[in-house]
Order: C-alpha cells, then structure tokens, then sequence
C-alpha cells in the first residue's frame, strides 16, 4: 500500500474491494474536510460559517446529495500545478428543504478565497444545468473573491456561462442568491439577475469596483461596507432584498422563502392548513384607517388583519418604503400583496416605488402567485428631480408589469386613488380581474382640492369671498365625483365592502380564480420599458 496526498492507496495486487473503499472514504473525507484546520479556523474568526456548514443549515439533516465533490483544476503557471484541492473552492449538490427539491452551490472561502476558476465554473454550469431540469429552486451561497487571476480569461469565461444559465433560468425556477462574503467586480452580476438577495450584514459586500479603484478614479474614500455593505444595498441601492445580522438568521429565512415559492413556473406554491377562519370579520380595521385622507396610518397593520396569523414576508423592506410588497398566505394558499404606505411620503408613487413594485408583480406573476393590491395613494410624487430622473420611464415599467400579469388580481380601494396612480395600482381598466372599494373610497383624477381650483378658477377669483367660495366648490366637487358609490355606479368597482368582511371577500375571490386562465398573443417577449 502506498500513500499519495496523505491518503493510503490500495495496492495494485488488492484482491477484493476492502482496499479500494476504504481509500475511497479517505479521499471523501479529506474532501469534505477542507485546506486544514487552520483555514477554517480563520474563517471562523472572520464570523463566517464554511460552506458545509452552510449547507447544512440550509437544507433537512442528511438531504444532501454532493455532486463532483472530487473535481480538481487542472490550470498550471503561477504555482498552482502544485495546489489541487478537491472540490476546487465551490460545493455543489441537491438536497430537500421542508421536503422539497433544491439545489444548492456554495463558495468555500477558505480553497483559493472562493475565486472561480475553470473547474470551479464548470462545476457551478452543471448544478443550474440540473436544476434548470429537474424544475427546482437553485441557492447560491456566495462567498468569493472573484475571478482566479492565476487562469485568466478562462475565469472570465466561466462567469459567462453561469450569466447566460441565470437568464435561461428566469422565471423558470425560483433563484436565489445569498450573499455571504465579498462578491465584486464582474461576479456581482449573478446575483442581480436572481430573484432574491439576501446579505449579511458586516461581512458580505457587492460592488463593481472596490473602495480602493473609487479612490484612485474620483478621490472618494470609502470603506467596503459603505460603498456595497448590507446595509447601503437593503436601503439605498436596492439591490439586496433582505439584510440580517448573522449567518443563521439570513439562512433561516432562506428557507422561510422557498416555502412560499412553487418549484418552478409549471407549479403552485405549496399550501399550508391554516387555523385562521376565513370568514374572520376584522372590525378593527373600521378605526384603523381614518376617514381623513391626509391622516397617515400604518398599512403593516391592515395587512396583518387580512393574512392568516398575521403573518407575512416583507421584500425590500426597507427600500422605497412609500410602497409594501409582501408574500403571505390567506386560507393557506400564498398571496403576493403591493400594498401603499400612507406612513411613508404619503404612500405616492415615484420612481424607487415603481420599480420595486414592478419586479415584485412580474416574480408573482412568473410563479403563479396572486396579486392583491392595496390602494390608498395621492397621484406620482411631484418634482424636476422625479421628472428628471425618468418617473414616466420606471411608473410605466409597473403599469407594463400588470398589463402584462396573468395571474389572479384582486384590488381594494381604502381610500383616496387619485389620477395616473390609481390607473397604474392595478386598476380594472387594465385588467384587474376583480375591484372592490371600502365606503371610505375617493376615487378621482385628483384631490378635491386641486380640481375644484382647477374647474371653478374663474368663479373663486370672481368671489367676493374667494376662500368661502372656494370651501363651497370643493363639497360640491366632492358630492358630485367623489361620493364612495360613485365609480360602482359606472362598474369601475365590482362592490364597496364592509371593511370588516375584507378577509373573507379576498379569500372569495381568490377561491374563485384559482383556476383562471389566460391567454397572451404569440410573441418572442416583449419590450418592457427600462
């Protein structure tokens, strides 16, 4: 018997399998141990988890299944003809979560600081290549430091290949991207084509270009956490969905997502039994939204009286927070909710809102997801900066969204829906497949005041009293237009409801539409604005 890289070999004379197995389990388990002791130590000490440990956290005890745990590069040059580690810095494999199939890679940080090189790459193509097939949710974990210098444009070309895979995979298979360490330059683009990122906050970091290139190129210092932390993304950029303080928690609520996503485009999101009545009436909600439109409620807690349990996910919580989107389920089958803030500017509509509200309509509608829209919104935020910076561009971009939806839609007027706003949130005349209004509703191209300055100009400026007269216009305004019944009247709302019997018409509606279908004209794709 001989001994190569530590591990015993069987002998070439070796007569049964004895010899060969048990050099097979060593080979595995110097695979699955990592570099060395001291290398995972370090990573502990950065308050990093490794990858296995990762996984594990991620996926049921004893689901996972490891696929080319073995791969070793085979680039030369620049020292590494003499460093080949097993699985060459990523792990890949399949494994279940509450049951169900999902496939899985992860960066092991402490094999060449998680850069991708040829092998790396080729293993990463497999295991979306796998997932793609089998129709099932694929997770990154990600903690890399980007391309392996050492191999060139063969680094660069495997970024490609997992690019093209993530398009392919778009609104076929739920992808979600998990953000665990550094991820710069070209490497960052993964992730923002998935459908959620999640990050960790202090040692996960995304940007193009690293505090030091910011420096030398404008003079602007920065630290990594300022320019592209958990934080910067969670609030200002908007590029991370969600931002948690550790490891755990970030993976945990992993797992909490992918039980409200379907395995894929050809399926449902799994539904789960409910205690929560769905004739519940919810008379709270008569006092928590005031009949005053320029009184600001928080719309968490209508949410809250609608869901089962109360209980609900946020995306982009704290992005764009003038507008709520959330997955949630009613009667055990889950529910995409967009929702205005009245708490945050008002709940307008600008351009933040418009986007975010926009990808999160089109995530639903990819993955058969039904829509409920909570309107309570004064019209698009007004100013040369909005204006400026495109808001007919990024508002049409969600009014595309639900044009283009052909899931379940349901709407609900609490209060005031005024001018363009109203028409973009989903109204009925762009398809929403039911409308209901509380009696609270105004529904108008604007507010009472501003049109009855606009419409009775002349008699105000005429008045003798122009304030009396122009008290007087506004109720009349408001008694001729703006009355609760008055778009019933002309069946632009299906029915103006109890507010308290709100939960119990939704779930309605939704069991009637479970089985909608519909129908789009042939076509390649279309031209979304952007």
């Amino acid at each position: 018997m001989t001994v190569v890289d530590n591990i015993p070999r069987a002998s070439a004379e070796a007569t049964d399998a004895h010899g060969p197995v048990a050099e097979l389990h060593a080979v595995r388990a110097r695979a699955a141990a990592g570099p060395s002791e001291r290398a995972t130590e370090a990573q502990h000490a950065k308050g990093k988890l490794t990858a296995r440990e990762r996984i594990e956290l991620l996926l049921d005890p004893g689901s996972f299944n490891e696929v080319e745990q073995l791969r070793r590069h085979r680039a030369t040059g620049f020292g590494l003809e003499a460093k080949k580690p097993y699985t060459d810095g990523v792990i890949t494999g399949w494994g279940t979560v509450e049951g169900r199939t999902v496939f899985v890679y992860a960066h092991d940080f402490r094999i060449f600081g998680g850069a991708l090189g040829e092998a790396h790459a080729t293993k990463i193509h497999k295991i979306m290549d796998m997932a793609i097939s089998a129709g099932a949710p694929l997770v990154s974990l990600n903690d890399g430091a980007g391309a392996r210098i050492q191999e060139g444009v063969s680094a660069l070309a495997g970024y490609g290949g997992i690019f093209q895979r993530n398009t392919r995979a778009s609104g076929v298979i739920p992808q979600i991207s998990v953000m665990l360490g550094p991820c710069a330059g070209g490497a960052a683009y993964s992730p923002a084509l998935t459908d959620f990122v999640f990050m960790v906050r202090d040692t996960s970091q995304m940007f193009i270009t690293g505090p030091d290139v910011v420096k030398a190129v404008t003079g602007e210092e920065i630290t990594q956490n300022g320019l592209g932390g958990a934080d910067v993304h969670a609030e200002t950029s908007g590029v991370a969905h969600f931002a948690y303080d550790d490891e755990e928690t970030c993976i945990a609520e992993v797992r909490y997502l992918l039980s409200m996503l379907p395995q894929n485009n050809r399926s449902c999101p799994p539904p789960v039994a409910s205690d929560d009545r769905a004739d519940r009436r919810s008379e709270v909600l008569l006092d928590l939204v005031p009949t005053d439109g320029n009184r600001p409620y928080d719309m968490h807690q209508v949410i809250e009286e609608l869901v089962d349990d109360g209980d609900c996910l946020e995306i982009h919580e704290r992005w764009a927070r003038n507008i709520i989107c959330a997955l949630a389920r009613m009667d055990g089958q889950v529910v995409g909710i967009v929702a205005n803030q009245p708490q945050s500017l008002a709940g307008v509509l600008d351009i933040e809102a418009s986007e975010k509200a926009a990808r999160f309509v089109q995530m639903c509608d990819a993955f058969n997801i039904p829509i409920i829209t909570l309107l309570d919104v004064p019209g698009f935020l007004p100013g040369v900066d909005q204006e400026h910076g495109g808001i007919i561009r990024h508002g049409a971009k969600l009014l595309y969204a639900y044009c283009n939806a052909t899931v379940p839609r349901i709407s609900l007027i609490l209060r005031k829906a005024y001018g363009g706003a109203y028409i973009v949130m989903d109204s009925q005349s762009i398809g929403a497949d039911l409308t209901y209004a509380w009696p609270t509703n105004e529904i108008a191209v604007m507010g009472a005041e501003g049109a009855a300055n606009v419409i009775f100009r002349r008699q105000i400026a005429e008045a003798e009293d122009p304030e009396a007269m122009r008290t007087r216009m506004v109720k009349e305004y408001k008694a001729e237009l703006m009355h609760p019944y008055y778009a019933a009247e002309r069946g632009l709302v299906d029915d103006v409801i109890d507010p308290a019997d709100t939960r119990q018409v939704l779930i309605a509606s939704l069991a009637m539409l479970r089985t909608k279908h519909a129908d789009l004209p042939f076509r390649k794709h279309g031209n979304p604005p952007q």
